[in-house]
């Protein structure tokens, strides 16, 4: 039911509903990502690489320990998709930078989210807008937590 009738969902309910549309699109995501061969942190640390970025950089964004990302990094450098270079502000400091390959294969992954485009299909264009609004609004108190 909508409209001004309509019961106003409690925070849990909001919470519930945005962790299982989460989990679909990590899901989602994830079996895209392994259509290339890459596993899904491979492909999430991809998708982080909008320009170079510092390894330990790379481990708070994702999480976790600096000596992961050195694994994810190798494998990912011996395909291609990535390389490292010195920080030019500090050259003891390595940036992962993703290659052509590598920005490639993370749109093809994301084009390949058949499940997500599916459900984002079911809004019509201003649906799609006041969703996008309304997540932008969220965004900023998510990624910038203590």
């Amino acid at each position: 039911m909508t409209g001004p009738n309509a019961p106003h969902p409690t925070k849990a309910q909001l919470l519930e509903l945005v962790a299982a549309l989460g989990t679909a699109q990590w899901q989602d995501f994830a079996a895209a990502a392994a259509r290339h061969g890459l596993t899904s942190v491979q492909a999430k640390l991809l998708a982080q690489l909008k320009g170079p970025v510092p390894m330990r950089g790379l481990a708070t964004l994702l999480v976790c320990d600096a000596s992961n990302v050195t694994g994810i990094v190798d494998r990912l450098e011996a395909r291609g998709l990535v390389r490292r270079e010195p920080d030019p502000a500090d050259r003891r400091v390595k940036n992962v930078v993703a290659t052509d390959e590598g920005h490639e294969i993370i749109r093809r992954v994301r084009a390949e989210m058949q499940a997500t485009h599916s459900a984002l299909d079911a809004l019509d264009e201003d649906e799609r807008a006041t969703l996008f609004t309304l997540l932008e609004r969220l965004r900023p108190g998510l990624e910038h937590r203590a």
